[in-house]
């Protein structure tokens, strides 16, 4: 009970930035969340449950619910290319990278930002740069493979698959690297 009221308390001296970022967590989670479905789908109760589980996030972003949207987001982008017989485009493809990417790090940033943060907006403003700057250079990354999948018949597919196993496990091994480093 008394953890109750500490939360109510802390809900009364909320600061803009905090509604902000997690404003944005729901926009960007729904806009994720409408490319990823089907239109055939988008009727009242569909789009309501939609936006429900774009709040979930921005609610608590420090519990399950950035994984739960971002499992109910590739579940419908499997639904509508499997499904509903939705050709695969690589702008919706990128797109919906791009978008589950932001909601994961803007959900990363809402869990470590107390209710009543005083934030200066250049944190913000560096945040979403360095999320851009990942996005971009995911989406050149994207992009090549694409193309180096396109190229030939099951040679070409065979070496975008090489191709993207090395550099995840060099992306992986890059990143153990630099945790041992320290």
């Amino acid at each position: 009970m008394n953890a109750l009221r500490e939360r109510v308390k802390a809900a009364r001296r909320v600061s803009p930035t905090t509604l902000l970022v997690r404003f944005g967590i729901f926009v960007v989670v729904l806009a994720g969340l409408l490319l990823a479905y089907p239109a055939q789908l988008f009727q009242p109760r569909t789009l309501l449950a939609l936006a429900v589980v774009a709040a979930l996030p921005a609610a608590g972003p420090r519990r399950i619910w950035p994984t739960f949207a971002a499992i109910v987001t590739v579940g419908g982008w499997v639904m509508a290319s499997a499904g509903y017989d939705r050709p695969i485009a690589l702008w919706r493809l990128l797109a919906v990278a791009a978008f589950l990417y932001l909601g994961h790090t803007l959900c990363a940033l809402a869990a470590v930002l107390p209710y009543d943060a005083l934030v200066d907006p250049d944190v913000l403003v560096r945040w979403l740069a360095r999320a851009a700057a990942v996005i971009l250079a995911s989406w050149v990354v994207g992009v090549v493979l694409a193309w180096l999948g396109g190229i030939g018949d099951a040679a070409g597919s065979q070496a975008a698959t090489v191709v993207g196993l090395l550099v995840a496990v060099g992306g992986s091994g890059l990143l153990g690297w630099l945790l041992r480093r320290r």
